[in-house]
């Protein structure tokens, strides 16, 4: 067994890399149709790590019109599902053959910690592909009940050309969960990656060529939204549009799909997610841990991430002490380093959004009991410590607006009705905790509460086999499990007539 790498390894490597930064279309890596490029600035110490494409509306015609013509051919849309699946089982085989290489690209590009993007990261792609490929040919049609003289017939079919925009704070994840079921269903993709983090994605695309997948069936379009992302969700030839991302901008490319072709559109959006802590919770150090780490995990990046802590006030100060000292021990360290809790914030942007959110809970009123400060574990780089407000009111901005950092809201509650109110007295929808002994209170909060994903006595499990996506403003549609399949087909029913 070889030694553990230590930060001079990964650092050895990356000075080694070979970035990929032109965009990938129809089976070969080309410029943008202008030449026009944009920075990548790694936020890990604000080194460019390339010019990258900068695509926009004649390279998405040019990959939409790939993207069609390949899934006319049928090569890929038509080919037998076991074919689809060998394919893709050997791009999940590709990705973890390069694992080390794509996770270092993801902690350089967004800045979080190389053993979260070695372990868990990658680990959950090839999981998402296998899985997804393993699947596919076991999905079956239904006959309908009908008399002798007719037949009835439900299949499914390939939507056709699927545009799938993706956020940065998963970057290959997000494209995985995504990419995986529209391609083992027949279709043909085009990946906009964010600007922000578009470097393993433009990686995914020469280990898709690899694989088999014929050209045209996957194509790679790094760019901003406006200039790439829109005209992809207005494109008329684009039968589907799957994003993940805010919430403001899945409003935005519904409002696109409407005035196109009525595309069919699948959101997964924002979130601000309760965790319950009751008194009665059966460990309390494990609940404040979970606590921590629901929200200081990817430097708060997380779109599940449990940044409303609700804590039954019997307990409300013996347990906030317990998540601050829980925090102290995340602080951010140069994301190379193995074991790092937390890395950097993936922009100067939004490290400047995360800290206004600070300044705005202090200035409402509540109470900083840890953190709140930019720090430099790396020069030039983009950190800020663990952070967390106790005395949070339901109604303070910090309680009601996802900021998307390091930043928990600790708001009592008194009992299980009241709970529920605070819990669910949000726009989104997207998880939810309940800590509790108690069986049946388990069962009649998680119930109760209106979100996608609810988990008792833990924090953002599930698997492969488990859907996952909103209620309300966080989204609809559902990624993983066989539900994703329903997103990238369409449902035919087929009458024969028997009779002669």
């Amino acid at each position: 067994m070889s030694a553990p790498r230590t930060r001079a390894d990964w650092q050895a490597m990356a000075d080694r890399l070979q970035i990929r930064t032109r965009a990938f279309i129809d089976g070969r890596y080309v410029d943008a149709a202008d030449g026009g490029t944009f920075e990548c600035v790694s936020p890990i110490d604000g080194r460019v790590l390339g010019q990258v494409a900068a695509c926009g509306a004649e390279d998405v015609e040019r990959a939409v019109r790939a993207a069609r013509r390949s899934f006319e051919a049928g090569t890929w849309s038509r080919a037998r599902p076991v074919h689809r699946k060998k394919t893709l089982q050997k791009l999940a085989a590709l990705i973890e053959r390069h694992a080390d290489e794509l996770a270092l690209l993801e902690t350089l590009d967004m800045g979080k910690p190389i053993d979260d993007a070695r372990k868990v990261d990658l680990a959950a792609t090839v999981r998402c592909f296998g899985w997804t490929a393993e699947a596919i040919d076991k999905v079956y049609g239904e006959i309908a009940p009908t008399g002798l003289d007719e037949l009835g017939l439900v299949t499914r079919e390939p939507l056709g050309v699927v545009g799938a925009i993706v956020p940065w704070n998963f970057p290959l994840l997000m494209a995985a969960w995504k990419v995986a079921p529209a391609l083992a269903t027949g279709n043909s993709v085009v990946l906009k990656p964010s600007e922000k983090s578009p470097l393993s994605a433009l990686r995914l695309a020469e280990l898709v060529a690899e694989a088999g997948i014929p050209e045209g069936v996957f194509n790679v379009l790094p760019g901003t939204g406006q200039a790439a992302g829109e005209p992809l969700a207005r494109h008329m030839d684009v039968d589907g549009l799957v994003f993940t991302g805010s919430t403001a901008v899945g409003k935005h490319l519904l409002r696109c799909a409407g005035e196109s072709n009525m595309k069919r559109v699948y959101l997964e959006c924002g979130g601000k997610s309760p965790n319950i802590v009751f008194a009665n919770a059966p460990d309390l150090d494990r609940a404040a841990e979970a606590a921590a780490v629901g929200i200081f995990y990817n430097q708060g990046e997380v779109c599940t991430a449990a940044s409303r802590l609700l804590v039954e006030r019997p307990i409300r100060d013996e347990f906030v002490a317990r998540v601050v000292e829980a925090g102290r021990r995340m602080q951010p360290r140069h994301p190379l380093e193995p074991g790092a809790p937390m890395g950097a914030l993936v922009d100067e942007g939004q490290t400047r959004r995360v800290l206004d959110y600070i300044a705005r809970g202090q200035a409402e009123g509540a109470r900083l009991a840890l953190g709140g400060n930019r720090i430099a574990p790396v020069e030039g780089g983009c950190y800020v410590e663990p952070t967390v407000f106790d005395g949070v009111r339901p109604e303070h901005t910090i309680a009601r607006e996802e900021i998307f950092g390091p930043v928990l809201a600790v708001i009592p509650f008194d009992d299980e009705a009241e709970a529920g109110r605070i819990a669910n007295d949000t726009v989104y929808g997207l998880a939810a905790g309940v800590w509790t002994a108690n069986l049946a209170r388990a069962h009649r909060v998680a119930r109760a509460l209106r979100a996608g994903s609810g988990w008792v006595n833990y924090w953002d499990g599930g698997d492969m086999t488990a859907p996952f996506g909103g209620y309300k403003q966080s989204g609809n549609g559902r990624d993983k499990s066989l539900h994703a399949f329903d997103k990238y087909t369409e449902i035919k029913a087929t009458w024969i007539n028997l009779a002669g």
